[in-house]
């Protein structure tokens, strides 16, 4: 009622012939109002919000191309904003994703004494092979001697803690566990008998060891090993310092790339738009109808993959088994057959040529995902 009050603009002067000012643009709103009509309004625009959201994303999961379909023909005002949407998706997605993140655990990996037995026996089988292939290379005798001592390293059973804890083991091992006694040495290398490095290789300035591959690091930079053009001693040094020089940072890491993912979707967004325009080039539309449809489908797909997760979950634990991998396997199904209808309903184009544009558009597009994941990645390393 307050705003019944003004019949002249407050900005201008013009006489009102409705809410908004036809000359300035301003609207007619009186703010000097109680505190409890303003909380009033707030609560009547965020319902009105808030509805908007639950219809609009009942309809994305039901028909996805319906909502494009609405707001490129003009009938905008039951629907929510493609933006506003596709942020709140958006945001929910990207939270699930980070929090999922934090519970990740990257160490440097351990493998058991058993599986280290049987990885050296079967390298051990096809020791002779191995070494008529490096015969064939045409290798320095610096690079023989590491891919012998290799070898040997490889092939060096994992030593044993006590007798009483190796007594069981032996008694249970299968025979091809243990390396076999009958092999041949090879002409060029030292007997298995011998120790794993020669006393030269030990005394070797540029030979550094990590101890058995429980003990190892995650990543290794050696440097003996100099870089050879500046773009990589600055990758190196980078990686140093992010990741840390055993990896000991690498869960930090892994944390912060994730954080930028929501930046990067969006920035690709446009992109995908682009794609779209490229493909339907002879259809004459618009690029922003192209980008209406690309928010869509972005929101449409965050919403579904957390939608499918949660239902993956809840099968799970109440019908565990045969039947919920079924249901679990259509659902994704016609998760994907949604996207794809998207694209046919949208466009009105016919079967065969919207599949042709489907796979096209889809495999154009990961590749765009993937220099962008890749631009993060380095955005992640150079950023202190």
């Amino acid at each position: 009622m307050a705003d019944e009050a003004f019949t002249h603009c407050q900005n201008c002067g013009t006489e009102l012939r409705g809410h908004w000012c036809y000359k300035c643009s301003q609207a007619a709103v009186d703010y000097h109002r109680s505190f409890g009509h303003v909380i009033y309004e707030v609560l009547v625009e965020f319902w009105d919000w808030d509805s908007k959201i639950f219809g609009t994303l009942g309809l994305l999961i039901a028909k996805p191309w319906r909502l494009t379909i609405d707001f490129n023909g003009g009938k905008r005002v039951r629907h929510a904003n493609p933006l506003r949407l596709y942020l709140l998706a958006s945001i929910l997605f990207f939270f699930a994703v980070n929090y999922s993140a934090k519970g990740l655990k990257f160490e440097p990996g351990r493998i058991s004494a058993e599986n280290r037995d049987k990885v050296a026996a079967e390298i051990e089988k096809k020791r002779d092979e191995i070494e008529k292939e490096l015969e064939k290379e045409n290798l320095t005798p610096d690079q023989r001697r590491k891919a012998e001592a290799a070898l040997d390293y490889l092939t060096k059973p994992s030593p044993a803690p006590s007798a009483s804890a190796t007594a069981p083991t032996q008694e249970n091992a299968s025979p091809t566990i243990a390396p076999p006694q009958t092999s041949v040495a090879p002409p060029v290398s030292s007997p298995q008998t011998s120790p794993p490095i020669s006393p030269a290789k030990e005394a070797s300035p540029e030979r550094r060891t990590y101890g058995g591959p429980e003990d190892r690091p995650f990543m290794i930079f050696d440097e003996n090993e100099k870089s050879s053009t500046p773009f990589e001693k600055w990758l190196e040094a980078r990686a140093k310092d992010k990741m840390g020089e055993h990896g000991t940072k690498m869960g930090l890491f892994i944390t912060t790339l994730f954080s930028y993912l929501p930046y990067m979707m969006f920035c690709c967004i446009p992109l995908f738009a682009f794609v779209l325009k490229v493909l339907y080039i002879r259809r004459r539309i618009f690029y922003i109808d192209h980008l209406i449809y690309a928010l869509h489908i972005h929101t449409f797909f965050y919403t579904g993959i957390m939608l499918l997760v949660l239902v993956t979950m809840g099968l799970n634990r109440v019908i565990p088994g045969t039947f919920a991998g079924w249901v679990i396997a259509l659902l994704w199904i016609t998760f994907g057959a949604q996207i794809f209808l998207s694209i046919r309903y949208v466009y009105r184009q016919g079967w065969f040529i919207s599949t042709l544009k489907f796979f096209i558009g889809g495999f154009v597009y990961m590749m765009v995902l993937f220099l962008a994941l890749a631009a993060t990645f380095f955005v992640t390393l150079a950023i202190p």
